[in-house]
């Protein structure tokens, strides 16, 4: 599919998120409050943050279209890993209110309506499964990934709030398991703001690629005819979409130019298919870079070179 065409297909997709999450987000707060329900406002929070979830998406999914420039000579790729960044930070701030509300009212419980909290609980359910459904075509992309874990959560967090008023209702009593709900639900969104950050801090500490087996990129590299050597390798994301490398290769029987091109050529083919890899910088060499297994190739630490 076109990347113009992709770009449209997701903005739809969220843009039908987005309104599901946000009729869902009033109603909730509505007969939450009408209920009495720490539940349903702790569950409205949850879907709140899948509101911001969503925008940021839909804003980083235009700032990806946007051309490169010469400020910007990757363009805009990592605006979806900012996107998951703000929204990991989101969600373990609403993790600590429904955590300080939530144990307030364990210590002074209040009248839980439950009939409207399993009436308006289920509705919710039925809200985020079709919005998660409607993001999860591109599970491979970390910003549509974050936002399709959060609305799936979501469907999980509104069936506990359904549970807890159906117990309520029988029971006639078990006020506190309502803000109990809000506690468990506070801990499921923890854990989903935990992974999201580290996910995305890996992409801006331009760690190895998830999934990634070096390794296996060096022996494919090496094994394409006219390569002697591959040293000095790094892979990393610019999102979870593109995957970038750079490598040092020593070509074998010193080739002319246009001979050494051609194998470098061949190397990046290698790269995309298996290994996902769309761009690859390559730096060609008629020898090693150093004989005595030290690497001048690496990094220098410039810091120490300035005060030298």
């Amino acid at each position: 599919m076109d990347p113009t065409d992709i770009r449209a297909h997701r903005e739809r997709r969220l843009r039908l998120a987005l309104g599901l999450n946000l009729g869902i987000v009033v109603v909730q707060v509505v007969f939450g409050l009408v209920a009495r329900s720490v539940g349903l406002l702790a569950d409205a929070g949850h879907n709140l943050v899948d509101v911001a979830a969503v925008l940021l998406a839909l804003v980083a999914v235009r700032l990806t279209a946007r051309r490169r420039t010469a400020e910007r000579s990757f363009g805009y790729h990592r605006s979806t890993v900012l996107a998951a960044l703000a929204n990991a930070a989101l969600v373990l701030g609403v993790t600590v209110a429904i955590v300080i509300e939530g144990i307030r009212r364990l210590v002074h419980p209040s009248a839980v309506h439950g009939a409207t909290v399993i009436v308006v609980a289920l509705v919710a359910v039925a809200g985020n499964l079709a919005a998660a459904l409607a993001v999860h075509v591109d599970g491979h992309d970390l910003g549509m990934r974050a936002t399709f874990v959060h609305l799936a959560a979501d469907a999980v967090a509104s069936l506990g709030v359904a549970a807890a008023g159906v117990v309520i209702v029988i029971t006639g009593g078990w006020q506190r398991l309502d803000p109990a709900v809000s506690l468990g639900i506070a801990a499921l969104i923890a854990v989903q703001g935990v992974r999201l950050l580290r996910a995305a801090t890996d992409v801006l500490l331009e760690s190895t690629p998830t999934g990634l087996d070096m390794e296996a990129v060096a022996r494919a590299m090496a094994g394409v005819p006219g390569v002697e050597e591959v040293h000095d390798l790094h892979a990393w994301s610019l999102s979870s979409d593109v995957r970038a490398l750079s490598a040092h290769l020593v070509m074998a029987g010193h080739p002319s130019l246009e001979e050494a091109q051609a194998v470098a050529d061949e190397v990046k083919r290698t790269l995309v298919a298996p290994f996902g890899i769309s761009h690859a910088t390559l730096e060609l060499e008629c020898e090693s870079c150093s004989p005595d297994g030290a690497d001048p190739c690496a990094m220098e630490d410039l810091t120490s070179a300035h005060h030298h």
